[in-house]
Formats: C-alpha cells, sequence, structure tokens
C-alpha cells in the first residue's frame, strides 16, 4: 500500500503556462507540475524567494492528475503600458512605472481553460520537506492566496484535500470523492473520455498501461531565474462510463 494525497482544483478561468516564445502566452490543457507545487508551496506559507525550499519541494514528490472536465479554450489579447527599462532604475508601484516619458505597449494573446475541472494526486519521493499530512493541513488553511495558474484565476470551490491508502495511483484517484461531487457532475459527465497524466511510476504501481510518453518542460531548475527542466508524463485514458466519479 501507498500513501497519496489528492484534491480537487475548480475554477471559472485557469491558465497552465506553457512555453511561451514572443507575444503567445499558451495554456496546457491540464495542470504542470511547477503550477501545482507551486500552490502547495502558497499554502504552506513558502515565499517566492526561498529558492532551496522550492527546489526540495520539486524533488520531493511525485505529481499525477486526472482531468475531469478540460474546458473551453479562451483567448485574450492583451496590452500593457510599461516604461523603457533604464539601469538602476526601480520602480516600487504600478503608478511609479506611468509616470516617466516614453512608455510603450507590449501585445500579447493569453490563453485560458474556462470551467475546468481537475483531480490531483501527490506522493512522497527521495527527501520529502514536508509530511502529505502537513501539506493536506495547509491545502485546508492556506497562508497566502492560491489561484489556478494566474492571479486572475481564483478557486471557487475548497480544495476538499483527503488522504488515501492504496496499491496504484489509479485506485487512488478511483477512491477520491468530495462533497461538491454532485455539482460537477454535470459538468464531468459532458466529455466521453477521462485522462489522466502522472510522472516516474512503473505501470504495476500506477495501475495504467502508458499510451503515450512525452516531455514537458515543468521541471524546476531555478524558481529566481524562472527556469524548468523537461520531465517525462505519462498519460492513459478511458471512457468515461468506465471511470468511477
Amino acid at each position: 500500500m501507498a500513501e497519496f494525497l489528492l484534491f480537487r482544483l475548480y475554477g471559472p478561468m485557469a491558465a497552465w503556462g506553457d512555453v511561451a516564445v514572443g507575444e503567445t502566452r499558451p495554456s496546457a490543457a491540464h495542470p504542470s507540475k511547477s503550477a501545482i507545487l507551486g500552490l502547495v508551496a502558497a499554502a504552506l506559507g513558502i515565499r517566492r524567494d526561498d529558492e532551496a525550499l522550492h527546489g526540495r519541494l520539486h524533488s520531493g514528490y511525485g505529481f499525477g492528475v486526472r482531468v475531469d472536465a478540460a474546458g473551453e479554450l479562451l483567448r485574450d489579447y492583451h496590452t500593457a503600458q510599461v516604461p523603457p527599462q533604464r539601469r538602476k532604475v526601480s520602480h516600487y508601484t504600478r503608478r511609479d512605472e506611468l509616470k516617466g516619458d516614453g512608455l510603450y505597449t507590449i501585445l500579447s494573446s493569453r490563453d485560458y481553460r474556462t470551467d475546468s475541472c481537475y483531480t490531483i494526486a501527490l506522493w512522497t519521493q527521495g527527501e520529502p520537506p514536508y509530511g502529505l499530512n502537513e501539506i493536506e493541513s495547509a491545502l485546508r488553511q492556506p497562508r497566502l492566496t492560491l489561484y489556478l495558474g494566474r492571479k486572475s484565476c481564483p478557486l471557487s470551490l475548497p480544495l476538499r484535500p483527503r488522504l488515501i491508502d492504496a496499491q496504484t495511483l489509479k485506485a487512488a484517484f478511483d477512491q477520491f470523492g468530495d462533497d461538491e461531487a454532485q455539482w460537477l457532475a454535470p459538468l464531468i459527465q459532458a466529455n466521453d473520455l477521462t485522462h489522466y497524466y502522472w510522472e516516474a511510476l512503473d505501470e504495476p504501481r500506477s495501475g495504467m498501461a502508458s499510451s503515450m510518453r512525452y516531455q514537458r518542460r515543468d521541471s524546476l531548475r531555478s524558481r529566481a531565474r524562472w527556469q524548468y527542466l523537461e520531465r517525462e508524463e505519462r498519460h492513459f485514458s478511458e471512457h468515461r462510463k468506465e471511470a468511477i466519479s
């Protein structure tokens, strides 16, 4: 038996950042490991400048996600005024930024997922800095504000974290339920397939035969410099009628 921590994410908008080049800011269809462990760090009260502790978080836990509803793509055409870059000049507020001359406009296209719902699973590996029970408590009473990828994407429902002992990751997903399931049922049942993504587990421990393996750049290298390495992620899907909701 292994111990897993599961919790559910739901909100009207979410953004799971992917590799961004130029004006385009895409969103993946399911959460990245860096986004989820960033959410966990906020719940624990870990500040962004604590480089060492963020590194231990990323190496100390395995990550899996069940896509209950991927939502719909929303693309926002975004404009923002910014000051020219000047050495040794710091702006402490947005008002300070806009006081000077020579402002110019940045144009970008930002993607969001609307009405998406996910079940997240974490498990310990290596030398985790916190026990799963400590993370569960923090998710129930977070110390910092939690959001779904971007600050403009708040949660709509409590996370309802739950510790589950199970033989496999799939069995843990199947056992998970919460009090909000009845409200989310119409959203979840509108999808024919349930998709699962996970890392670093062989098939007997995952309980799923992966149909695809691919690389995702969401393994933290440096929090201060926003640098990420590639991570292998595996995929499995099943028809909704076979899934346990």
